[in-house]
């Protein structure tokens, strides 16, 4: 599956408050503007639309999923970009000052960055956050889009592209060790998951994993080149086993306003370090994609994003 890494800076124009976590007003954002480049309205019903197939508005934002045997898919119907925000606590930005986020597109969601790009102009005119003064969003201008952190990609005067689009393609690949070790994960931003229906406020080793190859099952159906080889049940029945050593976690709320819905919604999830005992070099592979991919509910807000490091003790 092809994966792409964008990094946009945005500069207001004006007095801005931005909320405590942008991820959620980015994509909102985002999903405006580029619902009114590719229709017009906001106010259409993308499912009685007659050319939903081939829109791009709704290819990236309501997918339509291919059929799946996979007992690890769960009916999952994942969208073709992560947008990761900034992570600075810092809710006030003066006329001039820049804001730093990152998208991450998958599959053939990278042949439509010039139209990712546009929207993110038309967003930029719209406006973000609240003004601080007045009513409405504050305006901004976008100020670069880069691929490998430092290669302007870009021209923002003559909204032309000045590289070619740098991809690389994520694969599942082959444990190189089947030795076991410590686990360590640092759930970065907050980590939403449900079993069993619930949310889960701890995160013991087989919830971890079943998240991991469900998020990764679902990305590969969808935008790649199918489901990857695994051993799904036995990969989740091996993990059972494995135990929490050392667990600073701790649930974290935040809210977000849903345009959509016009209403203040409280979301959270698990933030903190997680250690495990007794993790075959086995499951790397499959942490390795789904660090990249982000796991759990939310995911396109840039929830979800985790690191992890592992050492092997025999």
């Amino acid at each position: 599956m092809l994966s792409g890494s964008f990094d946009v800076t945005i500069c207001f124009e004006e007095p801005a408050l931005i909320p405590d976590y942008t991820g959620s007003m980015l994509r909102g954002a985002f999903g405006a503007a580029l619902k009114t480049t590719m229709c017009g309205t906001l106010t259409r019903d993308c499912r009685d639309c007659r050319i939903l197939s081939r829109c791009l508005y709704a290819k990236t934002f309501e997918p339509v999923e291919p059929p799946s045997t996979s007992p690890a898919r769960a009916n999952a119907v994942p969208p073709p970009y992560v947008i990761e925000p900034t992570l600075e606590p810092r809710r006030r930005f003066e006329p001039g000052e820049t804001l730093l986020f990152r998208i991450l597109l998958f599959g053939s969601a990278n042949d439509f960055l010039p139209f990712f790009i546009h929207a993110f102009e038309l967003m930029g005119r719209r406006g973000v956050g609240r003004r601080v003064e007045g009513a409405g969003g504050a305006t901004f201008s976008l100020h670069s889009v880069k691929q490998n952190q430092d290669e302007h990609l870009y021209d923002v005067n003559t909204g032309r592209l000045l590289n070619e689009l740098v991809t690389t393609r994520l694969s599942v690949q082959p444990a190189v060790s089947s030795g076991q070790g410590r686990l360590r994960v640092d759930l970065i931003t907050p980590l939403r998951l449900k079993f069993m229906n619930h949310l889960q406020a701890s995160l013991p080793f087989h919830i971890l994993i079943r998240a991991a190859l469900r998020r990764v099952s679902s990305m590969f159906a969808t935008h790649g080149q199918g489901e990857p080889q695994l051993d799904y049940p036995g990969l989740v029945a091996q993990a059972g086993g494995v135990n929490v050593v050392a667990n600073d976690t701790r649930w974290l709320d935040w809210e977000r306003y849903s345009s959509r819905q016009k209403t203040r919604m409280l979301l959270g999830g698990i933030v903190g370090r997680v250690e495990y005992e007794g993790v075959s070099g086995e499951f790397l592979p499959i942490l390795e994609v789904a660090r990249t991919l982000h796991i759990g509910k939310q995911t396109t807000f840039g929830l979800g994003l985790m690191d992890f490091e592992w050492q092997e003790t025999r």
